[in-house]
């Protein structure tokens, strides 16, 4: 089961535009952006983020689960939850950088 639209949406929503959210489709699911960084997996309805250290004092003691197959252990996050999906944005937010765009170099003949 893929995610829908109206779910993307509404995790977005959640999200306050201070942060400047904004999400892509990337491989029939989504990655949403906070300040250009790639901070939430929304796979099928659910919202995941990386088991970094950072995160183990507010997200410890929350479930775990495999947003794709082959994909490393990730908490999934309480959308509902306000107070928390600022935690763990704000947390993020200082950790992850900003992806750097790669230039794609010619092949020469």
């Amino acid at each position: 089961m893929a995610t829908t639209q109206d779910f993307i949406e509404f995790v977005v929503n959640q999200i306050d535009d201070v942060w400047q959210p904004l999400y892509k489709k990337m491989f029939g699911e989504y990655m949403v952006y906070v300040h250009r960084k790639p901070l939430l997996l929304v796979c099928d309805n659910t919202v995941y983020v990386k088991m970094l250290e950072s995160l183990s004092a507010v997200l410890g003691e929350a479930e775990k689960g495999f947003p794709y197959q082959g994909a490393k252990e990730h908490y999934i996050v309480d959308v509902e939850d306000r107070e928390l999906l600022y935690q763990v944005i704000e947390i993020l937010e200082q950790e992850i950088p900003v992806p750097v765009k790669r230039s794609r170099s010619k092949k020469k003949s």
